[in-house]
C-alpha cells in the first residue's frame, strides 16, 4: 500500500493568522489545511494516508521515513517554510509534489521539487498518480481548463484533529467577476465564478456534524456573491438545514462591496447563520479604487458610498471585517489620516493593513513591469518591503504604513475598543446570531483574554466590557471573541515595527561601518576596535528584541549572519589595503 504524507508548511503570524488570540483558549490553527484535505479525497482507496499539518505539530523525521511520497500545498505566505520542507524531503530521498497558488505562480522559482500539480487538481491529479505509479510522471501538471466543481470531493476532515482548530472551512464557488488589477484570483481561477450544488454543501455540512464539529465554518469563496443566483439557491438550503440542527454553525465568508445593493441576498445569507462578512474596501480614495480598477467600490451617485455600504451590512446583523492597502497609485499623504478616520467611524474592529504588494500575473505587475517599477525584492513575509516602486516617496509610505497600524491597533488597545463600541451601536442583534454566553462561562472568557493582556491594555478592556455589559449585553460573547483579536493585532504589529526597525538598524550601522572603516585603512587595530565595538552594540540592539516577539521566520538571524559577514569583509579589506 503506498504511503502518501499531505504536508502543510507553516505560517508565520500574521493579521489573519490569530495565533496569539487562539493560544488564550489553546487552539493551535485558525483553519484546517482545507486544499490539502480536498486533495486527499482524490486518492484512491487502496493509499495510506497521513496530514502533518506544521501549524499544529512539527514534521518529524519519522513522517519522513514512514513516507513514500509527501504531497504539499502553499500559499506565498508559506513560502520559506516550504522550501525547509522540500530541503528535508530531499536529504531524506523522498520524492516531493508540490501544489497550490504559490507554486502555480512561482513553480520556476522552486528548486527541489519532483512534480509540480499546478491550478485547479481534480481533473489532472487521477491522471498524475497514474503516471507516477507507472513511473513515467512529468515534471509538471497544468489543468487546460476550469475544472467543474460539482465534481469535488467531499474533503477529508477526519485526517486532522478537529480540535486544533478555531474554525472549519468549506469552499462554495471558485473566481470572481471583478478583476481588480492588484488581485491574481482571476488570473488563477477565472471570472465566471463556478460554484458546488446545494445537496453538495448539505453533504460537506454533514459530514462535519457527524464528525462532532459545533462553532464556526468559514466559506473561503473569494467573493461568495460572485455568482448571485447561485448563492441564493444555496442560501435558503442551508437556512433550512441549520435551523433543524438548531443553528451549530457560525457562517463567515468573503464578498464584495456591492452586497450592500443586495437586501434580499443579505437577509438570506443572515437567516442562514452568516454574522460576519469579509469586504475588501481597500480604501477610501475613489481616486486609487478607478486606478485599480475597482470600480464597484466607488459611486459617482452616493456620497461616502463606502462608509454607507459598511453600515448598512451591519445593520442587517452582520460584522463587517475589512482589508486595507497602502501604496495604491493615485494615493498621496492624506491617505494615511483617511484611512484611520474611515476604519475608526465606520467600526471596524477587524481590519489588516498592508502595504500593496505587485503580484507576478496580475494586470498591476504587468503595467509596473511596463513602466519600469518593480524591484527585485521577495515577497511573502516580510510586511515592510516593498516589490515596486510607489508614485509616493517609499519612506513617507512606510512611515505612513507604521503610524497607521500602530494608531489602529495602538499598545494600549484604546482605538481598538472603541471600534468595537462603534460596531455595537450599528450591529442588529439577531437572537440566533447572538447567542449569549452563561454568567460563568463569561467571567472565564473575560479572565482568560485579561490574563494575557499587557497592564497598559487592562485598564481600555475593562471599561469596554463593562459598557458591553450594561449597554450591548447580547454583544458578549462578540465582545470577548474581538478583545483576543485586538490582542493579537497589537502584537502582531509590535512585532512586525520591531523586525523591521532592527534590520533597518543593521544597514544603517553597516553603512557608518563602512565609512569609518575606509577612513582607517591605515590603522588596523582601529578597525579592529570600531569592528568589536558595533558588534557589542549590535549584540545588546539584538537583546532588546523581546523572545516572545520571534518566530522561525522573521529573517533576524539571517540578516545578522549577512550583516557580520559583511562587517568581516569589509574590516578585512581595510586591513589588508593599509598593510599594502
Amino acid at each position: 500500500m503506498p504511503k502518501a504524507l499531505l504536508v502543510y508548511p507553516e505560517h508565520p503570524p500574521t493579521y489573519w493568522g490569530a495565533n496569539y488570540a487562539l493560544e488564550m483558549v489553546g487552539i493551535k490553527a485558525a483553519f484546517p489545511p482545507l486544499g490539502l484535505l480536498t486533495i486527499a479525497a482524490m486518492f484512491p482507496p487502496e493509499y495510506d494516508l497521513r496530514v502533518v499539518d506544521m501549524n499544529v505539530a512539527p514534521l518529524e523525521d519519522s513522517d519522513l521515513e514512514w513516507a513514500d511520497m509527501v504531497f504539499t500545498s502553499t500559499m506565498i505566505v508559506q513560502r520559506v517554510s516550504l522550501n525547509t520542507v522540500i530541503e528535508r524531503c530531499n536529504r531524506a530521498g523522498v520524492p516531493v509534489i508540490a501544489g497550490g497558488p504559490h507554486p502555480t505562480t512561482f513553480h520556476d522559482e522552486i528548486p527541489g521539487v519532483d512534480h509540480f500539480v499546478l491550478d485547479e487538481a481534480e481533473e489532472i491529479f487521477p491522471g498524475f498518480l497514474q503516471d507516477l505509479e507507472n513511473g513515467t510522471a512529468k515534471t509538471i501538471y497544468r489543468e487546460p481548463r476550469k475544472p467543474d466543481v460539482t465534481l469535488t470531493p467531499v474533503p477529508r476532515f477526519d485526517l486532522v484533529d478537529l480540535d486544533n482548530y478555531y474554525s472549519m472551512g468549506l469552499q462554495f464557488s471558485r473566481g470572481c467577476p471583478f478583476d481588480c488589477e492588484f488581485c491574481d484570483i482571476t488570473k488563477l481561477y477565472g471570472r465566471v465564478p463556478r460554484t458546488k450544488s446545494p445537496a453538495q454543501m448539505v453533504t460537506e455540512f454533514d459530514s462535519l456534524r457527524q464528525l462532532g464539529w459545533k462553532g464556526p465554518l468559514f466559506l473561503v469563496d473569494d467573493n461568495f456573491i460572485g455568482n448571485k443566483r447561485e448563492a441564493m439557491k444555496l442560501l435558503p438550503v442551508i437556512a433550512e438545514w441549520q435551523k433543524a440542527h438548531g443553528y451549530p454553525f457560525s457562517l463567515s465568508t468573503e464578498a464584495s462591496v456591492n452586497l450592500a445593493h443586495m437586501d434580499e441576498l443579505m437577509d438570506a445569507m443572515v437567516e442562514a447563520g452568516f454574522d460576519t462578512v469579509f469586504l475588501g474596501i481597500e480604501t477610501p480614495n475613489p481616486k486609487a479604487l478607478i486606478k485599480t480598477k475597482k470600480p464597484q467600490n466607488t459611486s459617482r451617485k452616493e456620497e461616502n458610498f463606502l462608509f454607507k455600504a459598511v453600515r448598512k451590512i451591519q445593520h442587517k446583523g452582520m460584522q463587517v471585517q475589512g482589508g486595507f492597502i497602502l501604496g495604491l497609485d493615485s494615493d498621496d499623504e492624506g491617505v494615511f489620516d483617511a484611512q484611520i478616520e474611515f476604519i475608526q467611524q465606520a467600526g471596524i474592529p477587524v481590519a489588516p493593513i498592508y502595504l500593496l504588494t505587485a503580484l507576478r500575473g496580475t494586470d498591476m505587475y504587468e503595467r509596473l513591469s511596463a513602466e519600469n517599477r518593480l524591484l527585485e525584492e521577495e515577497i511573502g513575509t516580510n510586511a515592510m518591503t516593498l516589490n515596486f516602486k510607489p508614485e509616493l516617496d517609499p519612506g513617507t509610505l512606510i512611515d505612513g504604513y507604521r503610524r497607521v497600524t500602530a494608531t489602529l491597533y495602538d499598545p494600549t488597545l484604546e482605538n481598538y475598543f472603541q471600534r468595537c463600541l462603534a460596531l455595537f451601536e450599528h450591529l442588529k442583534a439577531v437572537p440566533h446570531l447572538r447567542k449569549p454566553l452563561g454568567g460563568n462561562a463569561v467571567v472565564v472568557a473575560a479572565m482568560r483574554v485579561r490574563r494575557q493582556l499587557s497592564k497598559n491594555q487592562i485598564p481600555a478592556f475593562s471599561r469596554f466590557i463593562a459598557q458591553v455589559s450594561r449597554d450591548h449585553p447580547r454583544m458578549l460573547t462578540l465582545a470577548l471573541r474581538l478583545a483576543a483579536l485586538g490582542y493579537h493585532f497589537e502584537r502582531v504589529t509590535r512585532q512586525q515595527i520591531m523586525i523591521y526597525d532592527f534590520k533597518q538598524f543593521l544597514e544603517a550601522e553597516l553603512d557608518v561601518f563602512r565609512k569609518a572603516a575606509s577612513h582607517r585603512a591605515k590603522h588596523p587595530d582601529a578597525v579592529l576596535d570600531r569592528r568589536r565595538a558595533l558588534f557589542a552594540r549590535v549584540e545588546t540592539r539584538y537583546r532588546l528584541i523581546p523572545s516572545d516577539l520571534r518566530y522561525n521566520e522573521d529573517g533576524i538571524e539571517p540578516a545578522l549572519k549577512s550583516f557580520r559577514a559583511t562587517v568581516d569583509a569589509q574590516a578585512e579589506r581595510c586591513i589588508q589595503a593599509g598593510m599594502a
